[in-house]
């Protein structure tokens, strides 16, 4: 990812709003989260989705102390959006092309003028060093919305592609052996069974009969299922039966067949691993 940082940084650096477009699991969240921590830079983080409404992004007056108080500028609560602006920190916002349309004008706004006017509390200022960074999966269809021009045009764009198998095997290892102990001899024991499982995941997402496949999170689901199920039966994961069983469990969510195809989501998945796991 060192291209793709450096243009991160760059942007960042030159206070541009930014936009990471890229499929799942490709470290988005992971660059961005890694650039703040370096910089020492403030991080405000915001899931997108239809329930992200303007008062929840930008806060609200506390109902029970505004009737005490009054309107005042003590009794409202930050959202993301004021704090990040307050604090001149980063707002990251996930998959904004999740967000309702009213949500996103709001956001706009801000990148435009710097600032946010709130009703009856007045105006919010971005401090120095406030950017928003939005992130999308471009190949996601189910409740999102097409993101308009004026966004675009008030961002730079960084894409993320998935990475190379050497890479993604790397992630995989690493990744895996953190969350299971075990899995750390395992791996390294076992080659064939990391680049099998690498190999299934990357070929899910060119597959003629698939609309979608899996994201390197699927590759790291499977190591550490088949290890556990090794462990339950005790014998080697290499076994067939027991990476055949963790590719099913791994991908089978995680992957969507092609319209008009008459092959389910297991009978693909057995034909990649029987390519790419059987024997190994």
């Amino acid at each position: 990812r060192r291209r793709e940082l450096e243009v991160v940084v760059a942007c960042l650096a030159g206070a541009r709003h930014l936009l990471l477009e890229g499929p799942p699991g490709t470290g988005k969240s992971t660059l961005l989260r890694a650039v703040a921590d370096q910089a020492g830079l403030g991080f405000e983080f915001s899931e997108g989705n239809a329930e992200l409404t303007p008062a929840r992004l930008i806060g609200t007056f506390d109902p029970a102390r505004v009737l005490a108080e009054g309107y005042t500028a003590e009794v409202f609560l930050d959202g993301p959006l004021a704090r990040a602006l307050r604090g001149g920190s980063l707002l990251y916002i996930e998959e904004i092309n999740r967000l309702p349309e009213e949500t996103l004008n709001v956001l706009i706004t801000v990148m435009s003028e710097g600032e946010l006017h709130v009703p009856r509390l007045g105006m919010i200022p971005a401090a120095p060093g406030f950017r928003l960074v939005a992130a999308m999966n471009p190949h996601d269809t189910v409740g999102t919305a097409r993101i308009s021009s004026a966004v675009y045009d008030r961002c730079v764009r960084v894409a993320l592609g998935y990475q190379d198998a050497t890479t993604e095997e790397e992630i995989v290892g690493v990744e895996a052996a953190r969350v299971s102990a075990q899995l750390g001899p395992v791996v390294a024991n076992h080659p064939r069974l990391l680049e099998g499982a690498v190999a299934v995941v990357r070929d899910t997402r060119d597959h003629p009969d698939l609309r979608s496949g899996s994201s390197v999170r699927g590759a790291i689901d499977l190591m550490i299922v088949a290890a556990e199920l090794a462990l339950l039966r005790e014998r080697p994961i290499d076994d067939d039966d027991i990476t055949l069983d963790a590719t099913l469990s791994a991908l089978s969510g995680r992957i969507r067949p092609a319209e008009g195809t008459n092959r389910t989501a297991e009978e693909l998945l057995e034909e990649l691993w029987a390519r790419h796991l059987r024997g190994v």
